[in-house]
């Protein structure tokens, strides 16, 4: 049974950074996307940063260069650096894992949050201004 259990959220003020982590197991398919995505109250989950399990990535537009996304394969757990954050950051951040990679002159993620099967119960992140 795959768990995924993240960590690390809390509040901050505008311009601060967090640290996301997910720690993942029973999950064995190691070749395919994780993700992290977001959701405020009454709107759509919307994903925030994937990754491949070699390492490619991709980001929403409103979080590229301020957040970055990362993998320890070892420890089977996913990360997500939170920098220069700002109130419309706010949201629970969920962990989600086993989506299929695409090939394009290379393989890649997508944000699409139907592509994922697995998910964690998610944590806060409260930035104030």
């Amino acid at each position: 049974q795959v768990q995924l259990v993240e960590s690390g959220g809390g509040s901050v003020q505008s311009g601060g950074s967090l640290r996301l982590s997910c720690a993942a197991s029973g999950y064995t398919n190691s070749r395919n996307c994780m993700g992290w995505f977001r959701q405020v109250p009454g709107k759509e989950r919307e994903g925030v940063a994937c990754i491949t399990s070699d390492g490619s990535t991709n980001y929403a537009d409103s979080v590229k260069g301020r957040f970055t996304i990362s993998q320890d394969n070892t420890k089977k757990t996913l990360y997500l650096q939170m920098n220069s954050l700002k109130p419309e950051d706010t949201a629970m951040f969920y962990c989600a894992a086993d989506a299929p990679r695409y090939y394009r002159r290379g393989y890649y993620c997508q944000l699409n949050r139907f592509d994922y099967k697995h998910w964690g119960q998610g944590t806060q992140v409260t930035v104030s201004s």
